[in-house]
């Protein structure tokens, strides 16, 4: 169990001028990523140090977007004005989670230009549209040199979380204690005023820390 990205949903003016200011805010590059023809969204990628990355994600105007747990949210986070959607935590075996929460993980992917596929299951949406402080699960499958961290070497490490929650909720949600997949993260807890959910992240860069 490991911490693997935090997605951001795009605000009012769209995936790439989103993208573009969050990229110059870290001084870095965002790549394309693609479709995700599942869920009814498309995204583009910051790559992180340590196997983590940042995605942001739109909405499309498509069926998909109205039946996918992760095109529901995506869609309202964004309707609210975008910002931090959630973090995913990344897992070897989905089948302890499938248990406890009563459903099957559900497959998603996406294609390369170059015919390549990214694949992977997930589960724990619906959990994130009612209590956004969890996080979701998924399990990478397929190459793993196409994980999204591996598109270019980035220096900008994840370096901390500001959440609007409690570790005792997110530990019960997991299973297992939170610090785990957060090990190398540190996490602000707040009392939430409002919706919980990621209020912030902390980025260190080249010109020192940043804030979004």
């Amino acid at each position: 169990m490991r911490m693997d990205h935090v997605s951001y949903a795009c605000e009012r003016d769209g995936l790439l001028a989103t993208t573009e200011r969050i990229s110059a805010a870290l001084g870095v590059d965002a790549v394309r990523g693609g479709v995700h023809p599942r869920f009814g969204t498309r995204n583009m990628i910051i790559p992180l140090a340590d196997n983590k990355y940042l995605e942001v994600v739109e909405v499309l105007d498509h069926p998909a977007s109205d039946k996918a747990p992760f095109g529901q949210a995506v869609r309202a986070r964004s309707a609210a004005g975008g910002g931090w959607m959630g973090w995913c935590v990344a897992v070897e075996d989905l089948a302890p989670f499938e248990d406890r929460l009563g459903r099957a993980a559900v497959p998603g992917n996406r294609k390369f230009p170059d015919g390549r596929e990214l694949v992977w299951q997930q589960i724990g949406i619906l959990g994130l549209i009612a209590d956004p402080q969890v996080p979701y699960l998924l399990k990478w499958e397929g190459d793993p040199s196409l994980h999204p961290s591996k598109v270019y070497e980035s220096d900008v490490k994840m370096s901390s979380l500001t959440i609007a929650g409690s570790a005792e909720r997110v530990t019960e949600w997991l299973g297992e204690p939170v610090e785990k997949p957060l090990e190398d993260v540190a996490v602000q807890w707040m009392a939430p005023h409002g919706t919980p959910g990621i209020l912030a992240v902390t980025f260190e860069t080249a010109s020192g820390a940043v804030t979004i």
